[in-house]
């Protein structure tokens, strides 16, 4: 007599790292085909994925004590994505003092008012341009955080931000700060032809505001008492959690390169 293997005898289970390298290329796909696709296919892009985030971010404050109130969270989520594309023209400066006026004063009225300030500025703190330095942007941060990841629990031994994030090292912050530099050298002097000391400049920044991000977010979900935004994405938790890194990068990258004229090279 012969034995037979069942079927679950013969399946395999996905480890955690597997399903989160799978998560990851899909998630990465999506976003450069999404910014290849075309400008409505950016917007969609940019309105699901930052209409997910906010969420998500929405539900971070409630646990810190703070609800982002939906009425500022979104329009402000809205303007500040599409502020240097579809609404360029509207003037930064007239939006965020009429947020000011007119958040604050509502709360005089609607119910939370008690929290009014608190959740005020959870509302604005949560809501805040070529396509070829966005993908530099991207896969900078891309590089950063695969690099932090494999270096520091490769070879991480000193902590870094402990009490926010217990598995961070000096040494994955910094493997993750030298992947940006590279990868803006290759792209930013490589292909576009820009100075090097640009491109080292900006990965720097790049590397540096995305450990930024990522530390934020962590600080947010420790006082949230979570482990994750969200279940959205298997094996990362919620699109926050992949997205917080790139939250401060874009930013500086564009305020830097419009400074020096470096957008119409």
């Amino acid at each position: 007599m012969t034995a037979t293997r069942t079927p679950a005898a013969w399946s395999v289970k996905p480890s955690p790292l597997m399903i989160r390298i799978l998560s990851a290329f899909v998630f990465i796909g999506l976003v450069v085909g999404g910014l290849f696709g075309g400008t409505y296919t950016v917007y969609a892009l940019v309105i699901v994925l930052a209409g997910l985030a906010l969420w998500e971010f929405r539900g971070l404050s409630d646990g810190m004590g703070f609800r982002a109130p939906l009425w500022l969270l979104f329009p402000l989520g809205a303007f500040f994505a599409f502020s240097g594309t579809a609404l360029k023209h509207v003037d930064v400066a007239v939006v965020l003092s009429l947020s000011l006026v007119a958040g604050l004063g509502t709360f005089l009225v609607v119910p939370g008012r008690r929290q009014g300030l608190g959740r005020w500025a959870m509302g604005l703190a949560g809501a805040p341009h070529g396509l070829i330095w966005v993908v530099f942007t991207v896969f900078a941060v891309i590089a950063s955080d695969a690099a932090a990841l494999l270096v520091g629990s490769r070879l991480g031994r000193h902590a870094f931000f402990a009490t926010i994030s217990p598995k961070k090292t000096v040494e994955g912050a910094i493997a993750g700060v030298v992947a940006s530099v590279i990868t803006m050298f290759v792209g930013v002097s490589g292909v576009l032809g820009i100075s090097p000391v640009h491109a080292v400049v900006i990965g720097v920044l790049v590397g540096l505001s995305a450990i930024m991000g990522d530390l934020v977010e962590s600080q947010m979900k420790r006082i949230a008492e979570v482990k994750d935004s969200s279940n959205l994405v298997p094996g990362h938790g919620g699109v926050l959690d992949r997205l917080d890194s790139i939250l401060f990068p874009p930013i500086l990258v564009y305020f830097y390169v419009s400074m020096f004229g470096l957008l119409t090279r």
